[in-house]
């Protein structure tokens, strides 16, 4: 498992797509935090990040499939995953293999997103004048998201052997599972079923745990997200004749 673990991580950091990918997600965020006049913290004048955690869903959106279409489209075009099945490994060895090295490509993406935190920190008047507890817990809902999405891309990439169907629907299920079910409770107001759709979304549970409570219920729902992803991803491919 560690070396089907190793082999995709390397694999993508040894292509020229890795860096070009996370370098625009790192790009974009930079803009849209510090240039963009609607989104800069310089024009807002407040020592938060806030603009930045609503601002990094919607671009996981696009990075995370970016970095997982290829995981199981490229081995079912070239016909690769014979080799793999043929190792000692279950079918969810390979796919939680799979799954934690695009975890890791994203706390790549993730950790150079910290020095806007020591920005904010320095600049804050006065100094270090930042609500540090709600810094963590929206860091921590945006890897708990990123799982989320992770997962999602793993599923679609193993249900088509193209690369650019597989991102295309990743990308789609992801805002669907971040906003479309807030977007559909919408129809329903001042009705049962309003809060039972924005509890289904994702949203609802980042922007709880962005406020700096990690819930139990918001854990679960995470939880429970990725492996209901994973579950399916493998009932696609154990029931796959490669």
């Amino acid at each position: 498992m560690y070396a089907v673990f190793k082999r995709e991580l390397f694999s993508f950091l040894n292509s020229l797509m890795a860096y070009i990918t996370i370098g625009i997600f790192l790009l974009a965020c930079a803009l849209l935090l510090w240039y963009f006049p609607d989104t800069s913290i310089l024009d807002y004048g407040y020592a938060e990040l806030n603009g930045f955690f609503s601002l990094v869903p919607f671009l996981f959106m696009f990075l995370i499939p970016a970095i997982t279409m290829r995981s199981f489209a490229e081995e079912r075009k070239e016909g690769t995953y014979v080799l793999l099945a043929t190792r000692p490994l279950s079918d969810l060895q390979i796919i939680l293999a799979k799954y934690l090295a695009c975890i890791v490509l994203l706390l790549f993406a993730l950790l150079p997103t910290l020095v806007y935190y020591y920005s904010i920190y320095q600049l804050g008047f006065p100094k270090g004048n930042v609500d540090s507890g709600a810094v963590i817990g929206s860091y921590l809902g945006l890897f708990l998201l990123g799982n989320a999405f992770t997962a999602i891309g793993i599923f679609t990439s193993s249900i088509t052997k193209n690369q650019v169907i597989a991102f295309a629907i990743a990308v789609f299920l992801c805002f669907f599972a971040f906003s479309g079910f807030d977007s559909l409770s919408k129809l329903f107001e001042l009705n049962y079923l309003e809060t039972v759709l924005v509890n289904l979304g994702i949203n609802e549970h980042y922007q709880s745990i962005s406020r700096g409570v990690l819930d139990t219920r918001d854990l679960i729902y995470f939880i429970s997200f990725v492996l209901i992803f994973l579950g399916l991803t493998k009932m696609v491919v154990g029931g796959r004749k490669w």
